[in-house]
């Protein structure tokens, strides 16, 4: 593969702009300046320098981020952040994409990938995919609440039932909760459909892939190719 195109691929610019970096000897592989543009170079397990940046080639790109407070998923954020501030310009450049979408103000595991098949297999209507949540509520949570959660509620301008399953009440405000669609403000919607409100609300899981704990606010890493099949996985069909 041409160094050219694989800086292309990477996110490192548009062609020219990668035939630039490499005839400034701005590229290195093992050490040495590459300064060829045209030079044929195996990219499998490639690693490689671009000024001070260091990168592992990687065909497509699967991310977790632990999101933080205050950050929309969206590429043209209008009142708060955007997530793909915290990312390099090298991967906004790759067309990195949200897999779904946390509110501004909802914390936790959000997936990112420019693998288009990727996403359809997590956000697909059909493909049920679980989602782990963390909630804090206004009221306490009530034997009966939790009843109506695990029978399924109705939402407004929505088909079908919404069902919880897997819930655990922690205390008197908190409960975890597995849900397995993924419309609009969906726990937010389903707690107030039995009588109360969320006022914390933060995602641990999807599929299998649980956010590591050692992944601060902010802090992303790829994932494992382990890691992505983990997230993929269906619990309920």
């Amino acid at each position: 593969m041409l160094l050219e195109k694989i800086l292309q691929s990477q996110g490192f610019g548009s062609r020219k702009q990668c035939q630039s970096l490499i005839k400034q000897g701005m590229v290195k592989i093992a050490g040495e300046v590459c300064d060829q543009p045209k030079m044929q170079i195996d990219p499998q397990n490639l690693q490689f320098q671009v000024g001070q940046q260091h990168a592992l080639y990687r065909e497509q790109v699967y991310i977790a981020l632990n999101k933080p407070q205050g950050y929309e998923c969206s590429h043209q954020a209008q009142y708060h952040f955007s997530v793909f501030e915290l990312f390099p310009e090298y991967l906004r450049e790759r067309g990195i994409q949200t897999v779904g979408r946390l509110d501004q103000d909802t914390t936790g595991l959000i997936l990112l990938t420019d693998d288009g098949k990727f996403l359809q297999a997590l956000t697909h209507p059909k493909k049920h995919v679980d989602k782990e949540y963390w909630l804090t509520t206004a009221d306490p949570i009530t034997s009966e609440q939790i009843q109506q959660l695990e029978q399924g509620v109705e939402l407004r301008n929505e088909k079908g039932i919404f069902q919880a399953t897997q819930l655990q009440q922690t205390s008197e405000h908190e409960l975890c909760m597995t849900i397995h669609q993924g419309v609009y403000h969906q726990v937010k919607r389903m707690l107030a459909a039995v009588g109360n409100k969320v006022t914390e609300l933060h995602r641990h899981r999807v599929g299998k892939f649980a956010l590591p704990e050692e992944l601060k606010h902010g802090e992303w890493i790829y994932l494992t190719p382990e890691q992505v099949e983990l997230a993929t996985v269906r619990t309920k069909d």
